[in-house]
């Protein structure tokens, strides 16, 4: 309990200790009036019901409902505030509908600016929704329709209507063989708008604009390969309910371990969210010297010993909080895998031996990187169980770690 209570507050310390970064933005409020502001770019999975931002790098910070905004923007995002017809036809198999035509209900929804040009393309997702719209020469938004209905005895057909709209609305540079094989998804329609405005552009000889709100200004980190040797710090203790003369406690080993650390950094919210696999080597071996009753008031002492090898699989999700542009907090949880080596075991006196088939457990950690590069990391792991094999035994395995890392790429 006390290596949690730690980890919890080195995490209210990075939580607390972390700026958050405001970036050059706008808003323009119901009225239509427009004013420069400093907006907490969160890299919005979701459209955001509410933004953070102020006035200055010295003024409080601010929050406004999205619903009180007619528009803003901050680096590539810009959100609109449209009224619209949208349908939120389920896409889980158990609430598929059972129509093929969309059903339409009018909204106020705040819409993500993708493509702006002679043809705007705009997003809108929640959640399990994800829709798009467009509209051409200002005219009126529509979506592009996509839906999945329920046509009897298990079979699901779809409605591809948005292909006969791009069809119908965009008659420049985009090929039917292009329209049939897009799919319903940014990186298609977002390829096919902008083919649409500079093919209008060049046959009207005019500067129509096609402005990509999706391209990244810098290359975006999205994978990295880390190599994290470190030194464990682990105990464990064996217990025998039908021979309590065996009960031990091993010792406190330091013992070194070596992984590769494999992480994706998500797309949103300022890569401030990552999943990480890390294969890692580790080892324990201790002895201890123990004396017991044997009988006719004897005293015996013996060597009982443990050897133990694993590669260590911890699968896990980090959250990143940053102090500056070279300097962040991390905290991570990690559900670990273990597989022990067969040479593993436990030695008692008489030749007795026990063979070690490590069970699996959780690994709490808080640390820091530096530059993207160097890192170091205090670990937790959960107790594991060394002997479920064993119906009488019972075993607790503790570590807890300092990991340092340097990441490769």
């Amino acid at each position: 309990m006390k290596k949690i209570s730690l980890l919890a507050g080195l995490l209210v310390f990075a939580t607390y200790q972390s700026q958050i970064k405001f970036e050059n933005g706008y808003v323009i409020n119901n009225s239509g009036e427009k004013q420069e502001v400093l907006i907490k770019n969160s890299e919005w999975k979701n459209n955001p019901k509410e933004i953070e931002y102020r006035l200055s790098n010295t003024s409080e910070v601010k929050k406004e409902n999205t619903n009180n905004i007619k528009e803003f923007g901050v680096g590539t995002y810009r959100f609109v505030r449209e009224k619209v017809k949208i349908d939120r036809s389920s896409l889980k198999l158990t609430d598929i509908s059972e129509k093929k035509e969309p059903e339409f209900h009018e909204e106020t929804l705040l819409l993500r600016y993708l493509i702006d040009g002679k043809a705007d393309l705009l997003s809108y997702e929640q959640d399990d929704i994800r829709r798009f719209f467009y509209r051409v020469d200002n005219s009126e938004i529509k979506q592009l329709v996509y839906k999945n209905y329920n046509i009897g005895n298990g079979n699901i057909a779809y409605n591809e209507e948005y292909k006969d709209q791009i069809s119908a609305d965009l008659k420049c540079g985009i090929t039917g063989n292009e329209i049939d094989n897009a799919k319903y998804s940014k990186k298609d329609f977002v390829n096919i708008f902008s083919k649409f405005n500079e093919c209008s552009a060049g046959s009207a000889g005019s500067d129509i604009k096609n402005t990509d709100y999706t391209a990244q200004t810098t290359k975006r980190d999205i994978f990295n390969v880390t190599i994290r040797p470190g030194v464990n710090s682990s105990s464990l203790s064996i217990g025998n309910d039908n021979l309590r003369v065996r009960n031990t406690d091993f010792d406190s080993e330091l013992n070194f371990r070596i992984g590769v650390e494999f992480e994706y950094i998500f797309p949103f919210n300022k890569n401030k969210w990552s999943a990480f696999v890390e294969p890692t080597y580790q080892s324990y071996k201790s002895s201890k010297e123990v004396s017991f009753d044997g009988g006719f008031s004897s005293i015996l002492t013996a060597t009982r010993s443990v050897e133990y090898s694993s590669i260590e699989v911890p699968i896990g999700i980090r959250h990143y909080f940053f102090l500056n542009d070279q300097s962040k907090f991390f905290v991570d949880f990690a559900y670990v895998i273990d597989f022990s080596s067969k040479k593993s075991h436990i030695d008692l006196e008489y030749d007795n031996h026990l063979n070690i088939s490590s069970g699996n457990n959780i690994a709490l950690g808080v640390g820091y990187k530096y530059n993207d590069r160097f890192s170091a990391e205090f670990r937790y792991l959960s107790p594991r169980s060394f002997l479920d094999d064993y119906v009488y035994w019972q075993s607790e395995y503790k570590t807890i770690s300092l990991v340092l890392g340097y990441t490769l790429f």
